[in-house]
């Protein structure tokens, strides 16, 4: 019983994880530019970045935890996703800071593409979970 009570909490922290995430990524940044000033719109996305990092991290460990007895694949991947949003949370995200402050625009271009294609990948691995876990 407590392995089936386990394995659907994992499956409904992976579920919000997935949804949160793609919800933020396509909804959350479009709203704003399409609503906002440019400029207002880059300072809330800015402050909005790190609470997301943090519900990743968060997220993902949880999920971690709750897959490890019944499935290390699963509760891997998770660690990966946790540890990638840790370093995109603190050293990613300051770095595409700085380079916008700077007004380095090729080296804002080159990391904002890198947290991309990481969230994607985030995506993407909970996608991956969220199947496993359905079997």
């Amino acid at each position: 019983m407590l392995g089936t009570s386990m394995h659907m909490a994992c499956l409904l922290v992976v579920a919000g994880l997935f949804g949160g995430m793609s919800l933020f990524s396509v909804g959350f940044a479009a709203l704003l530019f399409k609503h906002l000033p440019p400029a207002e719109a880059r300072m809330l996305i800015r402050k909005a970045f790190p609470p997301f990092y943090l519900f990743v991290i968060v997220s993902s460990g949880v999920a971690s935890l709750l897959a490890w007895p019944s499935d290390p694949s699963s509760a891997a991947q998770m660690a990966v996703v946790m540890l990638t949003a840790i370093a995109a949370r603190q050293l990613l995200m300051p770095a595409i800071n700085r380079a916008t402050d700077m007004g380095h625009k090729t080296r804002f271009v080159y990391l904002h593409g890198l947290s991309v294609l990481l969230t994607l990948a985030h995506i993407v691995l909970a996608g991956v979970v969220l199947v496993q876990l359905d079997r």
